[in-house]
């Protein structure tokens, strides 16, 4: 998906903006205003990334999506109003096991405006950055109480996210753009693997500008609602039990998402 591809104004109306916002602006009104959502794959559709698709579904069908139609429509974005936007692969370090290395199904982007490089991640589900922070290992950056950092882990850079006094390894990634076929190969295995966690699981998010999120997922074994607060710790998110038949209530009300039913298997339809 490229820049020329976008209905542009579409877009910025998508997430309550106009004119020419900056980096940052565009940023944080996108993962506030789109949800994070794996529907498609948990109900098996596989997702498209194809310019036209990830526009109709986003934008115009107000959706949500997973890292890479978020990224690549933000990429598209950003293209629109100047900037120069290349794509990088990571491989998700959250929950992984100590030495297992995941594959890379996590798209992020590396992103030159204004004479500096910026990393923008807009697909982390909750918690993901509200804004770009400065490209490769530095100093502790804040957003709205949230607090990241990217260290060196030999070829890789690791995003790190604060939660109270510690830091948790989100993911990692090699600095080098990757071809869109990469990209298409990742996205492919993401949505329709059968051990995929995006097929066997449901994972849905919303990020809010105080940098709280909520979300709704079963990957722990139990369908449940939390909402966290910046800079919580571990253990002090409020998580509720969720019945599944109130799934379509919850989407529609908390994460904007209209028009979904329960089937008789309990999966979303």
């Amino acid at each position: 998906m490229d820049g020329e591809a976008l209905d542009l104004e579409a877009y910025l109306r998508r997430i309550g903006l106009r004119e020419r916002p900056s980096l940052a602006l565009v940023h944080r009104a996108h993962v506030t205003a789109i949800p994070f959502e794996n529907l498609d794959p948990h109900r098996g559709i596989p997702v498209s990334l194809e310019a036209e698709a990830i526009q109709r579904k986003l934008v115009a069908a107000r959706r949500g999506g997973y890292c890479f139609e978020h990224n690549l429509l933000l990429a598209a974005a950003l293209r629109a109003l100047g900037a120069e936007v290349e794509p990088l692969l990571a491989r998700v370090r959250l929950g992984r096991p100590p030495g297992t290395p995941r594959p890379r199904t996590h798209l992020v982007l590396r992103v030159r405006s204004q004479g500096r490089l910026w990393l923008a991640d807009a697909g982390f589900g909750g918690g993901t950055l509200l804004e770009p922070i400065p490209f490769g290992p530095g100093v502790v950056h804040e957003q709205s109480g949230r607090r990241y950092r990217i260290v060196r882990d030999g070829a890789e850079h690791v995003l790190l996210r604060a939660l109270g006094a510690d830091f948790i390894e989100l993911y990692g990634f090699e600095p080098q753009a990757v071809p869109r076929i990469d990209i298409e190969v990742s996205n492919w295995f993401t949505c329709t693997h059968p051990r995929s966690p995006f097929v066997t699981g449901l994972d849905v998010a919303i990020n809010r500008h105080d940098g709280s999120f909520q979300t709704l997922s079963d990957w722990g074994g139990r369908l449940t609602l939390s909402d966290e607060r910046p800079g919580a710790r571990f253990g002090e998110s409020t998580v509720e039990p969720v019945r599944r038949r109130d799934l379509p209530r919850l989407l529609a009300a908390r994460f904007g998402l209209d028009g979904f039913t329960v089937g008789p298997d309990g999966r979303l339809r």
